[in-house]
């Protein structure tokens, strides 16, 4: 069997038990089979990274910066677009399908040993994310690496990843996300996300209102740990657009950096960088030694963030972004606007029934000239006439098309009619998975073909 095989029949065993999105507050299982293993998520330096919106990309920031300094690293992210071992890259790469099947191997036989220990007790066994987890934190002992950047999969506290004991503990922005599981205010789901700052560790946190504030503050001071906000201890001093991306200042906790390049675009990954800047200082110089400028330019121009405010097509310009709660909505229609000088914009929407579809709609539909309604190729999909319906309450035109393909096809003639016309592919990580091999696939980059 080829170790593609191999690494696919490991993903195959995964999806066979609960998914991902059946969430209990049990870190203690994740904890029991780590034990049996002798802890390997304790052989590395870990970036634990939560939020609401921006987890991924402040992620995939530092992971680069901290290769940049000349570190073997780790990031452990969710979901993928378009195949698992997207979720576990080693220096920058997907794992190798051998790894996977290898540290799986290692795996296998104390899962049956706790699953058989949950069963005992009538618990349900182990679930999709808590071994993938697991898989993850093996795999990271066996590369080695010396670092590993986490990103939580949902709250913190009660998370599997929180297994790991974060050196730095990294807040992203917190609004209302997965209200049934985390809390109904920004105060409760901050609570729970605070849970990963540890003992004596460093915490940095982007802007955030309020509400979530406290709880930051209140986590901190009973772990004994330093907490720094962006706005008062670091910041983004300044932001230009530049081809490709934007040129950026940051006042980190110990430097200041100038005319750096972001290979991304959107005001949100400014901030991004900024949040992942002051996390790499907290890392490495213990916040008081600034970073090297020329291995920080080096890791930030590096830096590729996939199926955030992706380019994927030209002639029409085509644009996709998960986009999959209103925050990262309202986070997305700020970016075309201040980032593209285009006039009209086609809006290719598909989410998951159970986000938050009339918040997202909310914040897209008044940028969009015309609206591609759609499905993401899943089970939770949300109908598309059910989004078309909440198109039309806004009066902006709107079409149904069931499969992505279609609307796709349909919006990208539409902009084709003008050169200040653009499409624009949001509102699930799914769809923006479906894009991107779809993009492939048609050659998009080679523009429309009638």
């Amino acid at each position: 069997m080829s170790d593609r095989h191999r690494a696919d029949a490991v993903y195959t065993a995964l999806l066979s038990r609960q998914g991902e999105q059946w969430v209990q507050p049990r870190v203690e299982r994740t904890r029991r089979v780590l034990e049996l293993l002798d802890d390997p998520q304790r052989t590395y330096r870990v970036v634990h990274v939560t939020g609401t919106n921006g987890k991924t990309s402040t992620s995939r920031i530092i992971e680069s910066v901290v290769r940049a300094h000349g570190l073997r690293t780790g990031l452990f992210t969710s979901p993928h677009l378009e195949r698992f071992t997207e979720r576990i890259m080693v220096d920058g790469e997907p794992i190798a399908d051998a790894a996977v099947a290898e540290a799986w191997d290692e795996i296998a036989p104390f899962v049956d040993l706790v699953d058989a220990e949950l069963a005992a007790t009538g618990d349900a066994p182990l679930t999709f994310f808590e071994l993938l987890t697991v898989l993850a934190f093996v795999a990271f002992a066996d590369a080695p690496v010396d670092v590993a950047v986490v990103e939580v999969g949902m709250g913190g506290a009660w998370d599997s990843t929180n297994t790991a004991d974060g050196d730095v503990a990294v807040f992203a922005p917190i609004d209302i996300d997965h209200a049934d599981r985390l809390g109904e205010t920004i105060a409760e789901i901050a609570a729970v996300k605070a849970g990963i700052i540890k003992g004596g560790a460093a915490a940095v946190s982007a802007r955030q209102v309020p509400a979530a504030v406290a709880p930051l503050q209140a986590a901190a001071r009973a772990a004994e740990a330093t907490l720094a906000f962006e706005g008062t201890d670091f910041t983004l001093e300044d932001q230009r657009l530049a081809v490709g991306g934007q040129q950026l200042t940051v006042r980190g906790l110990a430097g200041r950096y100038e005319d750096l390049y972001l290979p991304l675009y959107g005001a949100h990954q400014g901030a991004n960088a900024a949040l992942a800047i002051a996390a790499v200082e907290s890392l490495i110089g213990g916040g008081s030694q600034p970073l090297a400028l020329d291995v920080l330019t080096d890791g930030l121009a590096q830096v590729t963030s996939p199926g955030r405010l992706q380019l994927i097509g030209v002639a029409p310009t085509v644009l996709v972004d998960a986009a999959h709660n209103p925050h990262g909505a309202r986070s997305l229609v700020a970016a075309l606007r201040d980032s593209f000088d285009f006039d009209e914009w086609g809006l290719v929407l598909g989410v998951f029934a159970d986000k938050d579809a009339v918040g997202i709609a909310r914040e897209l539909v008044p940028a969009a000239a015309h609206v591609f309604a759609t499905a993401p190729d899943s089970d939770r999909a949300a109908d598309p006439e059910r989004i078309a319906d909440l198109v039309e309450e806004a009066e902006v035109p709107v079409t149904v098309h069931p499969a992505l393909a279609d609307a796709a096809e349909a919006a990208r003639e539409w902009a084709s009619a003008s050169d200040r016309r653009a499409v624009v592919i949001a509102g699930s990580v799914v769809l923006a998975g479906e894009a991107l091999q779809l993009a492939a696939e048609e050659d998009w980059k080679d523009g429309w073909q009638r």
